[in-house]
C-alpha cells in the first residue's frame, strides 16, 4: 500500500467519517477509509437519535435498508428531584408521516451499514488499522498518514480527520489542542432488553413508533449533565452524562450515577424486568461554538466530534457530524473537479465557507454563551431549581387540610430565598440572553 496514492484518506468510520467518505466516493474520488476497530461501529457504542434530513442529503433512499429502530412521535422533557419529575410531553400524529423526521438507532449497527454504502460507492475501508501520524512534505503540507501496519505510509491529496473528540492524530500534529475537560462530557449507557410488546405498552406506542425522555435535575448531583432514555424496537438505551471536569472535581463515579438514575422511582417502572446486555461509555464534545478548532489547513480538514461540532443545548451531535462530513466531502470533490486542484489551505477553506453558511455554525454561534452559563451555574440549574419546581408543584396538588394560602406563602418564601441566595432573576436573564 505504500506505493498507492488516494485522492483522500478518511480517518475514522463514525458518522462524520462515513458521510465524508461516501460523499467523495459517490462522486468518483479514490477514497481510503481507516478504522481502528474490528469493524465500522465496533467502537461506537452510542444509542442515538438520527435526524432523517441529514442522511437524506447523503443517501436519499436510506429508509429502504438502513437499520432503523423506531421513528419518534413523542418527546418528553423531565426536571427531576430525588423522588419526582415535573415534565412536558409533546406527541403528535404528524410524526407518523410517510418519511419520518427522527429515528432511534443503535450506532454499532448503523455505522456498519453506512460504511457498507461507502464500499458500494467505490471507497476502500480498511479496519483494524490505526493512523499513528500525519505524513508531511517539505513545504508543510499533509500528504498522507502513517499507520500501525509495520510503519506503513499511505499517501493522499488530502486527509479528513474524523477521529472523534479524543482523536490523537490532530493533537499530535499540533492542528488542535487537547480538548479541555470542561468542554467534554462522559456519558455512560446501558442497553436494557425487553419484548417489543412490553415497550409499546409502557410508552403507549404502536408499530414502530418511538418515545424519547431527556431529563435534568438532581440526578446529576449538582453537575452539568443530562439523563436520557431512548426506545428501540426490543431494547431501551438508558444513560446519563456529565462534564469530565465535574467528575474530576466531585469524584463521582459515572456508573454510580447511572445506577441511581435507573433506580429513580420515575425510571424504574419503565425498565422493570429488563435484561441488561451492554454497558458502555462515550465522550461527547460540549464546548460549543467557542471550542471549535481550526477546521482546515494544508492538506487536511477536520469534521464531526473532532471539530467540536455538537449542539449540546438541542442534543444534536450525529446530525452535525453527518452534515459536516458531507460538506467536507463535497468541498473536496469540487476542488478536485477544478483540474485536480491543489488541496492547500486556501482551496480547502471552501469547506469552512460552506459550513459557516450552514445551519451547523449558525445555530452554534447564536447559542455560544449557553454552555458556559449552564456549566458555571450548574448547582443552580441542576439542583436548586429542580427542587424548587418540585416543591411548588407538590404544594399545588397536595390537599391535607392546610390552608392554600399557607402553602402559597411557603412556596413564595422558598423562591425568594433562592432569588437572594442563588441569583434566580440573574440566571433567568442570562439564560434568556444566551438563548437569543
Amino acid at each position: 500500500m505504500t506505493k498507492e496514492k488516494f485522492d483522500a484518506i478518511v480517518v475514522g468510520a463514525g458518522m462524520s467519517g462515513n458521510a465524508a467518505a461516501y460523499a467523495m466516493a459517490s462522486r468518483g474520488l479514490k477514497v481510503l477509509q481507516l478504522e481502528r476497530g474490528e469493524y465500522p461501529g465496533s467502537k461506537n457504542v452510542q444509542g442515538a437519535i438520527m435526524y432523517a434530513n441529514m442522511l437524506e442529503a447523503i443517501i436519499p433512499d436510506f429508509r429502504n435498508d438502513a437499520p432503523l429502530e423506531r421513528h419518534l412521535v413523542e418527546q418528553r422533557f423531565w426536571i427531576m428531584d430525588d423522588t419526582s419529575h415535573t415534565g412536558m410531553h409533546y406527541r403528535s400524529d404528524d410524526f407518523n408521516e410517510v418519511t419520518p423526521n427522527r429515528y432511534t438507532i443503535i450506532r454499532a449497527q448503523f455505522d456498519k451499514w453506512l460504511s457498507r454504502k461507502v464500499c458500494e460507492a467505490g471507497g476502500t475501508v480498511l479496519c483494524e488499522t490505526t493512523a499513528t501520524g500525519l505524513e508531511w512534505d517539505s513545504a508543510g503540507k499533509a500528504i498522507g498518514v502513517r499507520t500501525d501496519r509495520a510503519g506503513d505510509v499511505v499517501l493522499a491529496d488530502v486527509v479528513v480527520l474524523a477521529e472523534g473528540v479524543n482523536g490523537l492524530l490532530g493533537t499530535r500534529a499540533g492542528l488542535r489542542e487537547v480538548p479541555k475537560s470542561k468542554n467534554v462530557a462522559l456519558a455512560v449507557k446501558e442497553l436494557h432488553f425487553l419484548p417489543e410488546e412490553v415497550i409499546a405498552s409502557r410508552f403507549g406506542l404502536t408499530g414502530d413508533e418511538g418515545c424519547v425522555i431527556e431529563a435534568g435535575g438532581t440526578i446529576s448531583r449538582g453537575m452539568a449533565g443530562l439523563g436520557f432514555l431512548y426506545t428501540n424496537k426490543e431494547s431501551i438505551s438508558l444513560g446519563i452524562g456529565c462534564l469530565i471536569s465535574n467528575f474530576a472535581e466531585t469524584m463521582e463515579r459515572p456508573y454510580a450515577l447511572l445506577d441511581a438514575f435507573k433506580r429513580h422511582p420515575s425510571i424504574q417502572p419503565l425498565i422493570a424486568g429488563s435484561e441488561v446486555k451492554e454497558y458502555a461509555a462515550h465522550l461527547i464534545p460540549e464546548g460549543g461554538f467557542n471550542a471549535i478548532p481550526r477546521l482546515c489547513g494544508n492538506g487536511w480538514v477536520v469534521v464531526g466530534d473532532a471539530a467540536q461540532l455538537n449542539n449540546a443545548v438541542h442534543r444534536e451531535g450525529s446530525n452535525l457530524a453527518m452534515a459536516s462530513g458531507r460538506m467536507a466531502g463535497e468541498a473536496i470533490s469540487i476542488i478536485k473537479s477544478r483540474g485536480g486542484g491543489v488541496m492547500d489551505k486556501a482551496s480547502l477553506s471552501l469547506y469552512k465557507t460552506i459550513l459557516d453558511k450552514s445551519f451547523v455554525v449558525e445555530d452554534l454561534s447564536k447559542q455560544k454563551d449557553m454552555p458556559s452559563l449552564l456549566h458555571t451555574n450548574s448547582p443552580n440549574f441542576f439542583t436548586t431549581y429542580p427542587q424548587l419546581i418540585s416543591h411548588a408543584a407538590q404544594n399545588f396538588v397536595r390537599v391535607d387540610g392546610t390552608p392554600k394560602i399557607e402553602r402559597e406563602i411557603a412556596t413564595t418564601a422558598a423562591f425568594l430565598r433562592a432569588r437572594s441566595r442563588w441569583g434566580l432573576v440573574s440566571d433567568a436573564v442570562r439564560l434568556a440572553s444566551a438563548w437569543r
